[in-house]
């Protein structure tokens, strides 16, 4: 059974948490959960879609950072530039993706991967790009 589910406009998609490789990040979402928001597209990454937190600290250093994740990665971006130039955030990568913000190039931990249903996601990502926000919410999976 999947760990932790992501709910985006409906269409439910099982994740795993990528707790051996970032047990810090994978532990201080878990206290978040359930979590939901709006999920937009993104502006310089690519094939992604994302949620902006804004200045909410999460109290996270980086571990198991990537700037490209592939096609059903999610990756916590923890924050640390100023506001102006890229903020704390939640990526889903959803096809080719380097993680990026207006000043440049951004890593980000990867610490949940969805591989089932990865066609959907990508038509969810391209509905978002075309369509607008959707809403978004994370919560522990069946076990």
């Amino acid at each position: 059974m999947a760990e932790i589910e992501i709910d985006i406009a409906g269409e439910i998609f099982p994740a795993r948490f990528e707790a051996k490789d970032a047990p810090n990040t994978v532990a201080r979402i878990r206290e978040l959960l359930p979590f939901s928001d709006r999920i937009i597209h993104v502006r310089w990454s690519g094939e992604a879609c994302w949620i902006p937190m804004g200045e909410r600290d999460l109290s996270l250093g980086f571990e198991n950072a990537t700037s490209h994740p592939a096609p059903g990665h999610v990756i916590v971006y923890p924050g640390g530039m100023p506001t102006s130039l890229s903020e704390t955030e939640i990526l889903i990568a959803y096809g080719p993706c380097g993680f990026a913000s207006k000043a440049g190039p951004l890593a980000g931990n990867h610490f949940l991967t969805i591989s089932d249903k990865l066609d959907a996601l990508a038509r969810i990502g391209r509905s978002v790009l075309w369509d607008g926000a959707k809403n978004i919410t994370f919560r522990a999976g069946a076990r």
